[in-house]
């Protein structure tokens, strides 16, 4: 049993890793008018304050289909001249609040980004997703715990406008030949910063 749980998890990293690496790195959107070719300013079109709709999958992964939605907003700042971003998310609907914060750094040598973020609830960071963007879709991909269970995630940004944003997760239990969708975040942008 024990050696069938290794096997599974190996497969699981190797199928990680295979999709990081294949991530995009780059970016060439139309809503970032000053985009970089090592894509370290591709979070740029972002900074500012969004009203954000959000829907969420009740329980993943379980065959449940009961959706959760959510209202409120994210303010997005820009940290380490522009090297790193902060984002911060309040939402609530009837199901409760959701409130958290991503930190996003740029990895000057691998020129890609991770997206790392933290629930008020839990008060820790959840494992970090790394990708970049290509054509003005970004697309991340990493590792998390579910219920004890080792499984692939993917978080998708696009499509990307100068004043909307769509962001989504999908989690796979198989190595990612199938994906079940869990958060559908819109954005569209109320203000500006700065």
């Amino acid at each position: 049993m024990q050696n069938s749980t290794h096997a599974r998890l190996g497969g699981i990293c190797l199928a990680a890793a295979l999709l990081a690496l294949s991530a995009p790195v780059q970016s060439s959107r139309a809503a970032s008018p000053v985009a970089s070719a090592d894509g370290q300013k591709d979070f740029d079109w972002e900074i500012g304050t969004w009203k954000t709709e959000l829907r969420r999958l009740a329980k993943p992964l379980s065959g449940s289909r009961e959706w959760v939605d959510y209202a409120g907003t994210s303010v997005v700042r820009k940290v380490l001249d522009g090297r790193a971003n902060l984002v911060e998310l309040r939402v609530e609907g009837p199901s409760g609040k959701i409130e958290g914060v991503s930190l996003r750094l740029y990895n000057p040598h691998a020129r890609q980004w991770s997206l790392n973020y933290a629930g008020v609830r839990s008060g820790a960071l959840t494992p970090p997703v790394h990708g970049g963007f290509r054509n003005g879709r970004g697309e991340f991909y990493g590792l998390e715990d579910l219920d004890g269970k080792a499984i692939l995630v993917r978080f998708v940004i696009a499509p990307v406008t100068a004043d909307s944003v769509r962001f989504e997760q999908a989690y796979s239990e198989d190595g990612g030949r199938n994906w079940e969708t869990n958060w559908i975040a819109i954005d569209t942008r109320i203000e500006d910063a700065e």
